[in-house]
């Protein structure tokens, strides 16, 4: 072997590494508030998030997930929020493209936190940009309390989400809301402005 080929194998090696360690920290994610949590959810009669989705979307699909790692080993003084307590992707729906936002109740009963706001929006974005409907599953508590001071405080937090809800019915971009559980405070306000 020569050094070109040992300095590759050694390069191939640190990827596949570095893959490795990405899939086994989304495995984690993927269990929001753990697998106790998904237990009590499944015992209350309900789906989980992700369940929620592989259920929406169409057989064929797939679901891309985007800011999974939002919100990665923050909050851990308030117990984490694995990613921002949100999960956000596109899927296809009856043969069509959608953003789907779906609150994670394993995570603190799918309570907002300064993340989740920040990841609702980029999801929002996406969704203008490429005029696609967005399908809101939501269960949640409303605003994460002993963080709501972080929450409202300028013009790239939790308010604009709902600015944004007027912005795109006035661009006749679908939303669709369905709840799924809880539906308090906030998380009321994304199903009332939505068609």
């Amino acid at each position: 072997m020569n050094k070109l080929d040992i300095e590759y194998s050694r390069n191939e090696d640190a990827m596949l590494l570095a893959v490795s360690d990405v899939n086994r920290k989304l495995e984690k994610i993927s269990l929001g508030g753990g697998i106790d949590r998904i237990k009590k959810q499944h015992e209350e009669g309900k789906l989980t998030a992700r369940e929620r989705i592989a259920t929406l979307i169409d057989k064929d699909s797939i679901f891309f997930e985007i800011g999974a790692f939002a919100a990665y080993e923050m909050y851990q003084d308030h117990g984490g929020c694995p990613a921002a307590g949100v999960v956000a992707g596109l899927g296809k729906v009856e043969g069509r493209i959608v953003m789907i936002v779906a609150n994670d109740a394993t995570v603190k009963a799918g309570a907002w936190f300064p993340m989740s706001g920040k990841k609702n929006l980029r999801a929002q974005e996406i969704a203008m940009e490429n005029r696609i409907p967005i399908i809101y599953l939501v269960d949640s508590a409303g605003v994460y309390l002993p963080m709501q001071d972080e929450i409202f405080p300028d013009k790239e937090h939790f308010g604009r989400i709902f600015r944004n809800n007027a912005k795109m019915s006035s661009m006749g971009i679908p939303q669709i809301a369905a709840i799924m559980g809880s539906c308090v405070a906030g998380g009321a306000y994304l199903p009332i402005m939505s068609d």
